[in-house]
């Protein structure tokens, strides 16, 4: 039971930070790092008590690890061919499919390595597949934590539902994705009025250099479109982006209402990273998702986990050159 120990200790420490407050990255990790642990101790204690286990499960290692790679890789080109044909061919748009490009670039290069027996081209590879193997454990983390944080609902009083802006159409309209945020907004403000207490909606977007009105204007006349009282409605025009959105926001909850709480709409890819800048800026609420197209999806979710790894960029840049560092010093040692 002695190897279930960091396991559980992990396990632990998670359980008691997601208690205090749940909008951290970190909180994921640690998920994932505690069930890492436990798989890894049930191995050892397979291969300590079996031989033959400990063969099953190296063999089996070696097929999921190929299955990683390899699996995803179809299914990411064929979705990036589908965001380009139907949103363009813009940099984040092209994100699934340099993605599924990147697994298969990887898998040929295993191959390579390991068919020509080359040192130098296997030490590369295996510090390549490293640090592939480091950033895909951090997006399984976040898709796994992002998933446990949306079903989470907090029931506590609530001042405001913050409804974050998305680009207009022409400039001046609510798109598809605005709206079914502004839908997700009325139909949490309609759940918390029915609890007792009528929350103001505030509806943060600025003006953009290639739209006619700030966003959170065309957000009101989408509401009051759907018979929204104006009396309860509160504008924030200034924001360009997410974390502009939240510190604006707070700024005006803060100052309104000292100690309020809040819900924070945005869209369901978008939840997680929401509530880690959230707490960064001291917003005080949770953060729910509307839903979105299912083409759409995993081009955004990459997205947000690329603008997370920038978030922590010192952590992640360390990390890589160590085990660059470790691959060079298996170079060295093996001449």
């Amino acid at each position: 039971m002695l190897a279930y120990a960091p396991a559980a200790v992990t396990f632990l420490v998670f359980c008691v930070g997601v208690l205090r407050d749940r909008r951290r990255f970190s909180y994921a990790v640690l998920l994932g790092l505690s069930l890492v642990f436990a798989l890894a101790a049930w191995c050892f204690t397979l291969i300590h008590e079996d031989t033959l286990a400990g063969r099953d499960v190296a063999v089996a290692g070696v097929v999921v690890g190929a299955l990683c790679v390899l699996a995803p890789a179809p299914f990411l080109l064929a979705n990036g061919v589908t965001m380009v044909r139907r949103e363009g061919r813009g940099p984040a748009n092209l994100l699934s499919l340099l993605a599924g490009l990147g697994l298969l670039a990887l898998a040929a290069l295993l191959v390579t390595a390991f068919v020509l027996h080359a040192r130098t081209l296997l030490v590369l590879a295996g510090t390549i597949t490293a640090i592939a193997g480091y950033f895909g454990f951090l997006f399984a983390c976040m898709l796994a934590y992002a998933f446990l944080y949306g079903h989470v609902r907090v029931r506590r009083r609530t001042d405001y539902v913050v409804v974050l802006g998305a680009g207009l159409l022409g400039g001046e309209r609510v798109s598809p994705l605005l709206a079914a945020r502004l839908d997700r907004g009325l139909s949490a403000h309609r759940k918390l009025t029915k609890r007792g207490r009528e929350p103001l909606l505030l509806l943060s977007g600025g003006k953009g250099g290639d739209e006619a009105l700030p966003e959170a204007e065309a957000m009101a006349r989408y509401v009051r479109e759907k018979g929204f009282p104006e009396r309860l409605l509160v504008r924030e025009e200034h924001s360009a982006t997410t974390g502009e959105n939240l510190r604006n926001s707070h700024a005006l909850m803060a100052k309104a209402r000292p100690g309020y709480r809040c819900v924070v709409v945005t869209s369901n890819y978008h939840v997680f990273r929401t509530a880690v800048t959230a707490r960064r800026v001291g917003g005080r609420g949770h953060v729910v998702g509307a839903p979105t197209a299912s083409y759409f999806w995993p081009s955004a979710t990459i997205r947000e986990f690329v603008a997370l790894l920038v978030d922590y960029r010192r952590t992640n840049a360390a990390l890589c050159l160590l085990l660059v560092l470790g691959g060079a010093l298996v170079w060295w040692l093996s001449r």
